[in-house]
């Protein structure tokens, strides 16, 4: 949307709001006083109050009394889409607007949008039967012969109108489909020779369609064969006017391989016709566009370099050289809103160093709408914050070097003579490294990106940089992308007073996402931190009534394992924000008249219950098994391995080292496993307050997950030397299969129960998730 346009809207906006409300009152007195104002755009999409109204509120008195105020011609109206309001009706089901609308216009119903739909596909596509049975009975053929309409009339002309809308207008472009069906098969099989013939036959076959999507055996060739000697010969075949002929969608060859990354013909296809890179689709889009949409990585920098702003005068232009018109040029691919789609699609797709020279070239495209930072937010692979990496991932991550490469970089070529350049290529070229590198790399590109684009919009007018920065942040927040909201944050400290549709602050917002990445940016805040979380909501909810709010679920399955362990964190969130909140915070009440401390158990009772219960079962399971082990343990101590001597009472093999090794481990077993009996006993016959969950209760389920493991372990070493005592005989060997079958029980337990257990460690004994992350003082 242009400066100008935005204005408008602006200046509309009472009457987009009346729009919305129904209120004909205030849009009456409104459009008395600008009577165009029935007819201007005021919505983004360039939709008129009509549209707003059948598609938003439904307000069908409201509409009924706009449509009286408009012409048959203002009814046909179309917004950025190409749809007029029977298409918005048609999308929302609303009959009676329909009929209101096609009383006052008949045409209506066989005007066609952007995608050449009529309101009836949209209907039936939706589901709507009454829409569909009305729209059934008005929708007809129509007398006109769309070669002689001017856009004049109701609206209609010959680009927009479907005059035979239940009927086949293309049996003569199926014969001809049909009849140059054997170069389309030489063209999908890549046979030139078949081809040839049948080219020598009809010259005129290279630049006939051959599909029903109107494509010429030179796309089929791209598309589906990629078989390029073909596409060679064939283009020497073609005129340069040929290669621009479009399909019914408006694509030139050049965008079928950009579609499918064929940088080897596209560049046959602009050496011999130079405009292509700047013929756009009836989408509006470049080839560009399409090889930064689907990621292909060698076709977006060719194309960057052949795809050039233009010195044409489009207003001068008709439809002759070059198949270009002022209708599919874009002369200016990478200036306003052609070159922000590009930046944003360069965004989606990960290309954030290409992303970052083309914003280099035109650093004015970071404060037009849509930012790319609206698409990097929502990409949280795309920054460290937001990729969990184990603890050797870790260890790789901060050591392995990156080079952060241009453009230029990719068109050279780099020798490496050194001895130590050569032993770091091969280690980074580990496949495990290599990866883990590469991640490293996206991540910095992707930070280099987020800098630029906030320097350039507070360069740009910092007075409207809020504006552009309230979305993304958002979204950075809900998302736990901390170095975007880092970044935001340095780059216009004012976004810090930017509060979110519920009037809550960045920070207050970061609790209620559960994101601590984020949230531990205000230990970077020098003395500013109380007045960000005292501050009260719509609801009148201070932080820590936000703490008290339940997590999102998804949130809480991703960091913590099974239902005691999210209470656990929620518990943890609760206790940390606490800590910022001043005294009368922790007593103030909501608009539900609760204080934060009863929110918390109101909102948790829930997930209490499931963490009771899953303690009980997992300390009931466990029992068992200790209680197992303790009664064979204490079984064998009595009834020693090789039985006593009958003149003094002692051990047969009282003397022997694995006897030896058999009684420590046996005394062990018994008391780890009586120990972990008692541990679960007091999990069972525990209070399970919600304070419980903190510390008491996980601390009882490790020490009683350590001991089982002890026991278990112990046993099948007590085991193990019984049977070599027994039945070893001095023969070493016997020990090889009893040390792997004794290990086999402890893996199980390990692989099993450990990463449980590491999770509780980790989460009760560890570091926590809440401190400080840098030195740099936010503001």
């Amino acid at each position: 949307m242009t400066e100008e346009e935005r204005q408008k809207v602006n200046h509309y906006l009472p009457l987009h709001i009346a729009a919305i409300k129904g209120d004909w009152e205030s849009a009456n007195k409104f459009i008395e006083q600008e009577p165009d104002a029935v007819r201007v755009p005021v919505t983004g999409l360039r939709q008129t109050s009509l549209v707003v109204a059948i598609r938003l509120a439904r307000r069908n008195e409201f509409v009924k009394k706009l449509i009286e105020k408009m012409s048959p011609e203002d009814l046909a109206l179309v917004d950025s889409r190409g749809r007029t309001a029977l298409h918005e009706a048609s999308i929302t089901g609303n009959v009676e607007a329909a009929k209101l609308l096609v009383q006052r216009n008949t045409i209506l119903p066989n005007i066609l949008d952007k995608k050449g739909r009529v309101p009836l596909y949209y209907a039936a596509n939706f589901g709507f039967r009454e829409m569909v049975l009305y729209l059934l009975d008005v929708t007809r053929s129509l007398d006109v012969n769309t070669e002689h309409l001017e856009p004049k009339p109701l609206g209609v002309n010959k680009e927009n109108l479907e005059p035979k809308p239940f009927e086949d207008r293309s049996e003569e472009e199926r014969q001809k489909v049909n009849h140059y069906l054997p170069l389309h098969i030489a063209a999908i099989k890549g046979d030139w020779e078949s081809a040839n013939k049948f080219i020598e036959q009809e010259p005129d076959a290279v630049r006939v369609p051959v599909t029903g999507l109107r494509q010429t055996s030179l796309v089929v060739a791209i598309r589906l064969a990629r078989r390029n000697e073909f596409v060679k010969k064939l283009i020497e075949k073609m005129s340069p006017e040929d290669l621009a002929l479009v399909d019914s969608r408006g694509r030139t060859a050049l965008h079928e391989a950009s579609i499918t990354g064929n940088v080897e013909a596209a560049k046959l296809l602009v050496q011999r016709n130079t405009i292509l890179p700047n013929i756009l689709d009836k989408k509006g889009r470049v080839p560009l566009y399409y090889a930064a949409n689907f990621g292909f990585r060698e076709m977006v920098l060719y194309l960057l370099d052949v795809t050039r702003s233009l010195d044409v005068n489009t207003e001068h232009l008709e439809p002759k050289p070059l198949g270009v018109n002022k209708e599919n040029l874009e002369p200016k691919p990478f200036e306003d809103r052609s070159g922000v789609t590009l930046l944003y699609r360069l965004a989606t797709s990960g290309l954030y160093d290409i992303a970052l020279s083309v914003l280099s070239r035109y650093p004015k495209l970071a404060y037009l709408e849509p930012s790319p930072l609206i698409m990097i937010s929502k990409k949280p692979s795309s920054f460290r914050s937001g990729t969990p990496l184990n603890s050797w991932q870790n260890l790789i991550y901060s050591g392995v070097p990156i080079k952060l490469e241009t453009i230029a970089d990719h068109h050279s070529q780099r020798d490496i003579e050194n001895p130590t350049d050569c032993f770091i290529s091969s280690v980074v070229d580990v496949p495990q490294i290599k990866h883990i590198r590469e991640k490293k790399l996206l991540h910095h590109q992707a930070l280099e990106l987020v800098k630029r684009l906030c320097m350039e919009v507070v360069k740009s007018n910092i007075l409207r940089a809020p504006q552009i920065f309230v979305i993304p942040l958002h979204q950075a927040i809900s998302f736990g992308i901390r170095e975007i909201v880092e970044e935001i944050l340095k780059s216009d400290p004012n976004t810090i007073n930017l509060r979110t549709m519920e009037d809550q602050t960045v920070f207050q917002y970061a609790i209620m996402c559960r994101s601590e990445s984020v949230f531990n940016l205000i230990y970077q805040l020098e003395d500013y931190s109380h007045a960000l979380l005292s501050s009260r909501d719509m609801s009148s909810n201070n932080a820590l009534h936000l703490a008290g709010f339940l997590g999102p679920m998804q949130q809480l399955k991703v960091s913590a394992a099974g239902p005691a362990l999210q209470v656990q964190r929620e518990l943890q969130w609760f206790k940390e924000v606490e800590k910022f909140a001043r005294p009368r915070d922790k007593e103030r009440k909501n608009i539900l008249e609760m204080t934060p401390a009863e929110m918390f158990t109101d909102t948790h009772k829930e997930l209490v219950k499931e963490g009771e219960r899953w303690m009980k079962d997992t300390a009931t399971s466990c029992t068992i098994v200790a209680a197992l082990i303790a009664t064979v343990v204490f079984a064998a101590a009595i009834t020693v391995p090789g039985g006593n001597n009958n003149e003094n009472g002692h051990p047969i093999f009282f003397k022997q080292k694995p006897f030896i090794i058999f009684g420590i481990s046996d005394a062990l077993a018994l008391f780890s496993s009586i120990a972990s009996v008692l541990m679960f006993l007091s999990i069972l016959t525990s209070r399970y307050a919600e304070e419980d969950f903190l510390y008491a209760l996980p601390n009882r389920l490790i020490i009683g997950l350590v001991s089982l493991f002890v026991s278990i372990l112990s046993t099948m070493i007590a085991f193990g030397a019984t049977l070599y005592l027994v039945f070893g005989d001095n023969a070493a060997w016997i020990l090889i299969p009893i040390v792997a079958l004794a290990c086999l029980p402890a893996t199980l337990f390990v692989a099993l129960q450990f990463p449980l257990l590491k999770e509780m460690i980790k989460s009760t004994y560890g570091p926590g998730i809440f401190g400080k992350q840098g030195d740099d003082l936010l503001l």
